[in-house]
């Protein structure tokens, strides 16, 4: 008997788990919902809805219970609940972008305190890595059990994330924290945007997108100085912990909002309840198989092995020929293959949920490997920007973090004023000819002005350009991806475009790394006085020490020369890189979202 058979034997055997009283059960659920869904609708795909009067609705009976939960909730509440949804997201942003910001510019000075400062991309990797691992187990809990259960989940990860940073004494102790946070951080965002997804049209979506993510206009000049404020008068630590205290009450709003809606939708009759009819072993069976926790733990713990020899390899002892980061690579590649095979063969109810064909869409192919390509080249050389502009332009902690966070300011601005035209004229794609050329082209001004004593001016202005294109990168990533699929994936899409982008971070930060490890100690050995030589360590590992040497003297030049050396090599690999977006550029069709309808009920 060939490898064939064997699969599709046991196939049968996993859907026959469930008892015939269930299935009986679930097929008289679906063929009465069905008779109550007015409409046009395939298989898996929601009906063509042509009325917007709630009583002609009725949620999608072939989607996932979670899928079918928020589609109620968006028949039964009113146009005031969906504006305090929009205004409860901006708030959410608003916190987040501050975390975000308040971290990103006391990281330098955390891994700095713990002599560390060489490897402070490698706590950011190591989240990273984590979260890339958890978006599709995200997606399936959002479609199996509900949108406010998995937002919920991702909010007590960041808490706990944030807790852990703010008493956190040892440089292990903060990676393990900023696993956490990261898998919070990326998280809560992933499933705030299924859920604006969930509540806005395709036409919409990208000015959606735009307002919730408006915050950043703010925090990009608020954050670095309050960052700056916790560092020197504070502690770096309530830096931290503050916002473990204020994330949890703006995010109980939309937790509960959501909840109290699909209560409302039960008590009139809009929300699908299947009976189930199972004994206990019979549901841990039927959970089992809903939520494929088998598949869940092999790609789960497949990507998490597979991708951390990349951040850990320079800690072994022989480096990439250590033993264990070896068996680690075997290992996750090995599990990651068979989760395919599980997936594409026997999984009988597939982690993915989408049919694989969908993967073969040249839309999605595209927005995937641009998405992949975007965060590669961004993360190659952008880590090190703060200590860069510190270091050679002697500019304040506050100022170089308002620098780095010019793509939060006039990405804010700018996609306000992108999805407004994206809604006027129903198509998206020719954004892409205006980012791709202009990212390329800046990237390769960014190598020539990376220089000693460069005027700051040039460096301001690459980085508004770099905004301007890598701002529409993101927006139209989501939205072709969004532009293929149904309801019932919008998940699924999303989870798929955030684990292959925050790979792309993860190997991004990861080259950068391994670069500044390679270059910069080298560089250190060339340019500093032999007066310094007895320092270097110091030097390498601190940028504190960096900066105690006074501006223009020999030991400064010394320094902003090793910075230059491996900038240059930084930004070179990344414009390598980032060519690779004309293709898959190519790829993606020009969709027109006017035409397409994806949700129904009262929604943006």
């Amino acid at each position: 008997m060939g490898l064939r058979p064997l699969i599709r034997r046991g196939r049968t055997v996993w859907r026959h788990i469930l008892s015939a009283n269930e299935e009986e059960n679930e097929r008289n659920s679906v063929q009465m919902s069905a008779a109550q869904t007015k409409g046009d609708g395939e298989l898996g795909r929601p009906p063509s809805y042509s009325s917007s009067e709630p009583h002609d609705l009725a949620p999608n009976p072939f989607a996932q219970q979670g899928v079918q939960d928020v589609e109620a909730v968006a028949i039964t509440w009113s146009k005031g609940a969906l504006i305090a949804v929009f205004i409860n997201i901006w708030f959410l942003y608003f916190v987040n972008a501050f975390i975000s910001t308040t971290n990103s510019s006391l990281n330098p000075y955390v891994t700095s305190q713990f002599q560390a400062h060489s490897l402070s991309a490698v706590p950011t990797a190591l989240g990273d890595a984590f979260a890339a691992a958890l978006y599709l187990p995200m997606a399936k809990m959002m479609d199996v059990w509900g949108r406010a259960e998995g937002f919920l989940l991702m909010e007590i990860f960041l808490t706990i994330g944030l807790v852990i940073m703010a008493s956190c004494n040892t440089f292990e102790a903060y990676c393990a924290a900023n696993v956490f946070y990261y898998v919070g951080f990326y998280g809560l965002e992933y499933a705030v945007d299924v859920v604006t997804a969930d509540v806005s049209t395709l036409r919409n979506r990208a000015f959606a997108y735009a307002f919730t993510s408006s915050p950043y206009i703010i925090t990009a000049f608020a954050g670095p100085k309050i960052a700056s404020e916790f560092y020197y008068r504070v502690s770096w630590r309530w830096g931290y912990g503050c916002w473990a205290i204020i994330a949890p009450v703006v995010a109980a709003p939309l937790y509960i909002m959501l909840k109290w809606n699909l209560h409302k939708a039960e008590k009139e009759g809009h929300r699908i309840k299947r009976p189930s009819g199972r004994t206990v072993l019979e549901s841990i069976c039927h959970w089992t198989i809903e939520f494929d926790l088998i598949g869940v733990f092999l790609f789960t713990i497949g990507l998490v092995l597979f991708e951390l020899p990349f951040d850990i390899a320079s800690y072994a002892p022989d480096g990439w020929g250590s033993g264990y980061i070896i068996a680690m690579l075997v290992v996750g590649f090995s599990m990651i293959f068979f989760f395919g095979i599980w997936e594409w063969y026997v999984a009988p109810v597939p982690l993915v949920g989408m049919d694989w064909r969908l993967f073969m869409d040249p839309t999605i192919i595209g927005a995937v490997l641009l998405d992949t390509t975007y965060q590669i080249s961004n993360y190659c050389w952008s880590y090190y920007l703060t200590s860069w502009l510190r270091v050679n332009n002697d500019l304040s902690l506050t100022t170089a973090n308002y620098i780095d966070n010019i793509f939060d300011m006039v990405s804010g601005v700018l996609l306000l004023l992108v999805g407004w035209i994206i809604r006027r004229v129903g198509r998206f794609k020719w954004t892409l000819y205006i980012a791709v050329p202009l990212y390329i082209f800046t990237q390769g001004l960014m190598i020539y002005f990376r220089r000693p004593n460069m005027n700051v001016g040039y460096q301001v202005m690459c980085q508004i350009f770099l905004a301007v294109g890598g701002s529409i990168f993101i927006l139209v990533e989501q939205i072709a991806i969004l532009s293929t699929v149904d309801h019932q994936h919008v998940a699924t899409a999303l989870a798929i475009l955030n684990v292959v982008g925050t790979i792309g971070d993860s190997a991004g930060l990861t080259i950068s790394t391994v670069i500044w490890q390679n270059t910069y100690l080298k560089a250190l050995r060339e340019y500093l006085p032999e007066s310094a030589m007895s320092s270097i360590n110091d030097i390498y590992e601190s940028l504190e020490t960096q900066l105690s040497y006074p501006v223009g003297t020999e030991t400064r030049l010394g320094i902003q020369e090793a910075y230059a050396y491996s900038e240059l090599r930084l930004l070179a690999v990344g414009c390598g890189v980032i060519v690779l977006a004309i293709p898959w550029t190519l790829l993606i069709k020009n969709v027109d979202l006017r035409k397409k309808v994806q949700v129904q009920g009262t929604v943006f």
